[in-house]
């Protein structure tokens, strides 16, 4: 079942559960995907539905840091529980020491020893976990493990 097929068919069950917060995150992120196959001017692949789910996944984070930073104690509730909604749609997440060991051979495959090849680390991660895992903190464990 595509993904479109089944933010059909999770909208419908919003709207018979009268569920507003569901309904509008659903909308957005049908919105979205519709607006990239329409771009595209085909259907999209599994792969660029992640990738669309990733960046409003992404739009979300900002956002919570942001109201956090704010003290905008009202919209960081409402984020979070957007946040929640989306990450339904995304696959699994890696733990942390899953994303150590893939960042860990990405950098004995490019033989990384310092910071400056941060670039061609970073290049090798990032498909591999792409939806899987939070691009700052892949960001943060690369920097740290380069630092080393």
């Amino acid at each position: 079942m595509s993904l479109l097929s089944t933010l059909n068919d999770d909208m419908k069950t919003a709207m018979k559960a009268k569920d507003k917060d569901t309904l509008q995150v659903v909308r957005m992120l049908k919105a979205s995907i519709q607006n990239e196959q329409i771009k595209a001017g085909h259907d999209l692949s599994e792969d660029e539905e992640l990738t669309v789910l990733s960046r409003e996944m992404k739009q979300r984070r900002d956002a919570l840091s942001e109201f956090e930073q704010a003290g905008r104690d009202d919209l960081v509730e409402k984020v979070k529980v957007e946040i929640a909604i989306v990450e339904k749609y995304l696959p699994a997440q890696l733990s942390e020491a899953e994303l150590r060991e893939i960042i860990q051979n990405a950098i004995s495959q490019v033989n990384a020893s310092s910071a400056k090849e941060f670039g061609k680390v970073m290049g090798v991660v990032m498909p591999q976990v792409k939806g899987k895992a939070d691009g700052n903190q892949v960001n943060a464990i690369v920097k740290e493990l380069l630092n080393k």
